[in-house]
């Protein structure tokens, strides 16, 4: 079966090269608790993901991989693939303007584009209620929340993001010493994993080549209220840009795993998951880290349902089908009010809606435009339930993940096309985050 890609994709022409040939070098193994690596393996091949979970770079994968069958210690073995290419869309080049009426109160936004930006309208004009949510509950004695977005990168210079961007206060920038001791060398403000070092280790420019991850940035936290572009969903959040996603080609298990654990490592909370593929090609490791990120850090994976007007449940798309209880699935709607054309769907496997169509937001090099994907509607989740983790910062994972599903607007034709039956609601789920002990 033809696989196809959901969303995103590459870098440079040599690096996906580059990367290509590394991930056919590497093997993934589990080792069952309290065991060790065989002796004839060389340390300087072995990477440490997490607990008893490696990679193994520059090796024989063929001949090693058959030993590591046979070896009693060993739990699995996994190749890392990269086997499916694609381009991923371009800004559509077009606006609108919405009216301010229709924010519900007066604009609490001076930000001279926020008209563009229909996810803030009421949820009677189809939008998530944001306007009136910061309207009824302000900003004060709200917390900080660090975000990761894994994505294509992100443009850190950008007039409506630099305010926003998590910044690595232990590592001292360009010295080339890796001053805090997590493994990376000058990852000041997050890492890139699709561009490694001859060790193998990930770098950390993590500049957006694409405009997808700059993108995402943008509606999740684009700095509020500083007379500039737009304003993001999310008043006090700290975009961790992290560049595992190729501008084509596709991401590798690998890659996506040591994303998400750096990511909770340092202190995010939620990632961004706006990407995905039909093809589980694993099984086993990005089951296993995210499993890994919400016992020990509490971290709530937020990721796209894809883009191929299916139902998923019947034709899984990954991470999105995986079923950890950290994972909550995206669909995407349009400022009409229903489910967005392309938007996949799914009964058991897909939580909620959000606004994904005609998307305005930040891309780079200080510009701003629209795009269109369930890639948009998870941003738009992410600024939700990052300004609802800001008013309470207690919510576990799982309590965060019940109040955006529990406080959505219904809506009578996504009854059997969703968990929650229902489009993301900002100011009902500050209301029922209210009433969680």
């Amino acid at each position: 079966m033809k696989k196809m890609l959901l969303t995103l994709c590459a870098l440079f022409t040599l690096n996906v090269t580059f990367a290509q040939e590394q991930a056919s070098h590497e093997l993934i193994v589990k080792l069952k608790p309290g065991k060790t690596l065989p002796s004839y393996l060389h340390e300087k091949n072995v990477q440490t993901l997490f607990d008893n979970v490696y990679v193994l770079r520059g090796v024989d994968v063929d001949s090693l991989e058959m030993k590591l069958k046979n070896d009693s210690a060993v739990i699995y073995t996994e190749r890392n693939h990269r086997s499916e290419r694609s381009v991923l869309p371009k800004p559509q080049g077009f606006s609108k303007d919405y009216s301010p009426n229709n924010f519900g109160t007066p604009s609490q936004f001076n930000d001279p584009k926020i008209n563009k930006v229909w996810s803030f309208l009421d949820a009677s004009d189809n939008g998530v209620s944001v306007n009136s949510a910061y309207h009824q509950f302000g900003t004060s004695n709200t917390n900080e929340v660090i975000v990761a977005v894994v994505d294509t990168g992100v443009d850190i210079d950008h007039e409506d993001l630099k305010e926003v961007i998590w910044t690595n206060n232990k590592e001292i920038p360009g010295n080339g010493i890796d001053d805090d001791g997590n493994g990376y060398i000058d990852d000041v403000h997050g890492i890139n994993t699709l561009v490694r070092d001859a060790q193998g280790k990930a770098t950390v420019d993590v500049t957006d080549t694409h405009s997808h991850g700059t993108h995402v940035s943008g509606t999740i936290a684009a700095k509020q209220n500083n007379n500039i572009g737009i304003a993001g969903i999310a008043s006090h959040v700290k975009i961790m840009p992290i560049r595992t996603v190729p501008n084509e080609g596709d991401e590798t298990d690998v890659d996506v795993a040591e994303a998400f654990i750096y990511a909770a490592k340092n202190g995010a909370k939620i990632i961004n998951c706006s990407f995905g593929k039909s093809s589980n090609e694993g099984k086993h490791l990005i089951p296993d880290t995210l499993k890994f990120i919400a016992e020990k850090y509490g971290v709530l994976v937020i990721a796209a349902a894809g883009n191929d007007s299916s139902d998923i449940d019947r034709h899984p798309t990954y991470p999105a089908s995986f079923d950890n209880d950290n994972l909550l699935i995206i669909a995407s709607t349009s400022s009409s009010g229903g489910m967005s054309y392309f938007s996949n769907y799914g009964k058991v496997g897909v939580d909620v809606a959000a606004p994904g169509s005609d998307v305005y937001s930040t891309v780079p090099g200080n510009k701003y435009d629209n795009m269109s994907g369930t890639s948009m509607a998870t941003p738009t989740t992410v600024g939700v339930a990052a300004e609802i983790l800001s008013h309470h910062p207690n919510l576990s994972y799982l309590q965060l993940k019940d109040v955006i599903i529990n406080s959505v607007t219904k809506i009578a034709k996504f009854k059997n096309k969703l968990v929650s039956g229902g489009r993301i609601d900002l100011l009902a789920g500050l209301e029922f985050a209210k009433t969680v002990k």
